[in-house]
C-alpha cells in the first residue's frame, strides 16, 4: 500500500484557525433572517454542519484529523469545562423529575448494541461470510465495548479476547466512521424533534419543565457580562477542570490498589478520562446549590456550549467518508449493527412514548461515550447536557460486562 499523502495543512495552530473560522461562518449563515440560510438551515441544523465540514476538509485531504493534537485537547480541557458552566446553571431536581424513560431508553440502547452484533454478524454471514470468516469476532467485540461504554471498555475487550494489533486497527476505523456517521444522524434528527415527539406521543411535561425553569432563572439573573464576569466564568470552568484532572490520578493510584474482586469495573474505574468527567460533574451540580450558579445569568452556560461546539468539530475532523470504500463489507457490517441498534430505540420510543430527546441521548451514551452525550443533549438545550454525562458514566460501568457477554455469544456463533 503506498504512503498516505500528507494533509494539505499540518500545523495545529492552523488547523484551529480554520475550524474557528468554519463555526464562525456556521453561526454566522445560520443567524440570516432570511433568504437562502433561512431555508437551509430549516432543513440542516446548524450543529451537524459545525461537525460535517471539519468531516469534509478531513476527508479531502486538508487536515488530517488522526494526526492533530486538536482532539485531545478539546477532550480533556474544554469538555470538562464545558460541563461545569453547564451544571452551574441546572436544576438537579428537573433531571431527577425527568422519570423512568430516560434510564428506559439508554437500557435499550445497549440491548441494540449487543443485538445488533449478533443480527450484522449472521446477516454478513449470509452477505459475504468472508468478512465473517475466522476470528472477525473477537474485533467485534472490541466495538461492542466501545459502543456501549468507552475507549476503556474497548481496550479491556481487546486484552480479554486476544485481539490481534491489525484486527483491531481494523475494527478501530469500524467504530469511528459508523459512530461518527451515527452522530450526524442524531443531529439531524435533533432539528425534527417535534414531528417524531409528535409520532411518538411523548410527554415532554417534564423536559419543557426542566427548560423553563433554568430560562426563567437566566432571565432573573440576566446581565451584560463584564470582563471580571469572563474572567470568574473562566477561573471557574478551568479551575475546576484542573482540580479534577489533579484529583483524577490519586483516585486510580487508590484503586489500583484494591483487590481485583473490589474494583468491580477495573476497566472504566482505572480510566484517567472516566474520573475527569465525573468529578467535573459532580463538582458543576455541587456549584448549582451555591452562589456559583448565578454565574449563568453572566452569560456561564452560553461560555460552556462555545467550548462543546469547538469539541464538536474536533470530533467532526477525525471522520474519513473515504475509509468506507477501503473495506466495504467490514463497514457494511457496521452499519447494519448500529441499523439494528436505531431500529430497536425507535421501537421501544414508539412504545413507550418516549421523545426524541430521550432516545438520542440515551442512544449516544451508548455509543459516543462521555465526550459526545452531552453534544447530542445540548443539541436540545444547552442545560440537557448534564444528563446526556449521567447516563454516559453508567455506560462505562456497563460497558465491560455488555461487551464480555456478547463476545461469549459471537464465539458460540463463529463455532
Amino acid at each position: 500500500m503506498p504512503p498516505a499523502t500528507p494533509a494539505l495543512i499540518t500545523n495545529d495552530a492552523v488547523v484551529l484557525g480554520l475550524l474557528a473560522m468554519t463555526l464562525g461562518a456556521v453561526f454566522w449563515s445560520a443567524s440570516r433572517p432570511d433568504g437562502f440560510w433561512k431555508k437551509f438551515y430549516t432543513y440542516i441544523p446548524s450543529l451537524l454542519m459545525c461537525y460535517l465540514i471539519p468531516a469534509l476538509l478531513n476527508t479531502f485531504g486538508i487536515i488530517d484529523g488522526n494526526a492533530s493534537g486538536l482532539y485531545a485537547v478539546a477532550r480533556d480541557y474544554l469538555l470538562p469545562s464545558a460541563l461545569v458552566l453547564l451544571c452551574v446553571a441546572i436544576d438537579f431536581g428537573g433531571i431527577i423529575r425527568l422519570g423512568p424513560k430516560a434510564i428506559i431508553m439508554f437500557l435499550t440502547g445497549t440491548l441494540g448494541v449487543m443485538l445488533g452484533a449478533l443480527v450484522s454478524f449472521e446477516a454478513l454471514r449470509l452477505i459475504h461470510p468472508e468478512t465473517v470468516a475466522g476470528d472477525t469476532w473477537r474485533g467485534m467485540t472490541t466495538v461492542a465495548g466501545s459502543w456501549i461504554g468507552g475507549g476503556a471498555n474497548q481496550a479491556a475487550m481487546k486484552e480479554v479476547f486476544e485481539v490481534d494489533a491489525t484486527m483491531f486497527g481494523q475494527f478501530v476505523a469500524v467504530d469511528v466512521l459508523v459512530a461518527n456517521v451515527w452522530t450526524a444522524v442524531l443531529l439531524f434528527l435533533a432539528g425534527r424533534a417535534g414531528a417524531f415527539d409528535r409520532w411518538t406521543g411523548a410527554d415532554l411535561t417534564a423536559i419543557n419543565a426542566l427548560k423553563d425553569s433554568i430560562e426563567s432563572y437566566r432571565a432573573q439573573h440576566a446581565r451584560v457580562a463584564n470582563l471580571t464576569d469572563i474572567m470568574i466564568i473562566l477561573g471557574v470552568g478551568l479551575g475546576v477542570t484542573g482540580l479534577s484532572h489533579f484529583l483524577a490520578g490519586p483516585i486510580i493510584s487508590w484503586i489500583s490498589t484494591l483487590p481485583a474482586a473490589w474494583r468491580l469495573q477495573d476497566y472504566s474505574l482505572t480510566s484517567n478520562f472516566f474520573w475527569i468527567v465525573v468529578l467535573a460533574t459532580t463538582f458543576g451540580l455541587l456549584l448549582s446549590f451555591t452562589k456559583a450558579r448565578s454565574l449563568e445569568g453572566a452569560g456561564a452556560s452560553t461560555i460552556g456550549s462555545a467550548m462543546l461546539y469547538v469539541l464538536v468539530a474536533t470530533i467532526g475532523m477525525h471522520m474519513d467518508l473515504k475509509a468506507l470504500f477501503d473495506k466495504p463489507f467490514l463497514f457494511l457490517l457496521g452499519l447494519i449493527w448500529i441499523a439494528v441498534h436505531g431500529g430497536l430505540m425507535l421501537l421501544v420510543a414508539k412504545l413507550i412514548r418516549a421523545p426524541l430527546f430521550f432516545m438520542a441521548v440515551g442512544s449516544q451514551a451508548n455509543i459516543g461515550g462521555a465526550a459526545s452525550a452531552p453534544v447530542i443533549a445540548s443539541a436540545f438545550h444547552p442545560s440537557l447536557a448534564p444528563v446526556g454525562v449521567l447516563l454516559a458514566v453508567l455506560g462505562y460501568a456497563l460497558g465491560t460486562y455488555g461487551a464480555y457477554i456478547t463476545g461469549l455469544i459471537l464465539r458460540g456463533m463463529a463455532g
